[in-house]
């Protein structure tokens, strides 16, 4: 009895099944993608409500962008007025230079830190942003100059709207030319990646270890040192 040899495959029908499991892999790869995209999507609403909730309130922390003692001097009336409100300065002035201008102005300052990690725009928001998110703040107000736009305002809106900190911006009135310089080249590249620090900054730490209270500053330690405060300041 003789047997029915079977039927080998054709270079054609090979070719078929080829591309019948690319094109179920690429079906797949769609469906996940969207689904991704969905969820993304989902979360961002999610995102993006409650950050238009917190901005209609009031601001609960304020933080205040260095590059320039007219802010740190801008600041002491929030101080002032909202004693119990904190303060984060960001890479400002030295330490005895805001000590000295908060007892001149007799503002309090017990509720005032200065951070001192940040060495651009960009580290400003990422390490102050750690510490206001770890004071469950839901609104700030960030200090800083007109020359510093708008720059400083998107990075901020992406940096600290990620951990759910919505943004109020406010200029202070500068004479000369403050320490930031704003190019459109640097803009771009802060923004780009800004967002792409959004997406990726939940897997990563990035707390200050250089945190210190204003309040907790003895100025007389500082006698020995080389420090200088910027003569707008005029506390010489």
């Amino acid at each position: 009895m003789k047997q029915k040899s079977r039927r080998q495959p054709t270079p054609s029908n090979l070719r078929n099944r080829g591309r019948g499991k690319k094109q179920k892999i690429v079906t797949w790869v769609i469906l996940i993608f969207f689904l991704i995209l969905s969820i993304l999507g989902g979360l961002a609403a999610v995102q993006i409500t409650r950050l238009q909730s917190a901005a209609s309130g009031s601001s609960d922390a304020i933080l205040v962008l260095g590059g320039s003692i007219k802010r740190e001097m801008y600041v002491t009336q929030f101080a002032k007025q909202n004693p119990d409100i904190p303060i984060v300065i960001s890479q400002g002035s030295a330490s005895p230079c805001v000590q000295l201008i908060f007892d001149r102005d007799r503002a309090p300052a017990k509720n005032v830190w200065l951070e001192r990690c940040a060495y651009s725009t960009f580290t400003n928001f990422t390490f102050s942003g750690e510490l206001l998110k770890q004071w469950d703040v839901k609104k700030v107000k960030v200090i800083t100059s007109q020359t510093h736009l708008p720059r400083a305002k998107w990075l901020a809106h992406i940096l600290l709207g990620a951990k759910g900190i919505a943004v109020e911006i406010e200029t202070v009135e500068e004479e000369g030319i403050p320490g930031n310089k704003e190019f459109w080249l640097k803009t771009a590249l802060d923004v780009t990646r800004s967002l792409i620090w959004a997406i990726i900054e939940p897997y990563y730490s990035t707390e200050c270890q250089q945190v210190e209270r204003l309040s907790e500053i003895d100025i007389t330690q500082w006698q020995s040192e080389d420090y200088q405060c910027e003569h707008q300041g005029q506390l010489d």
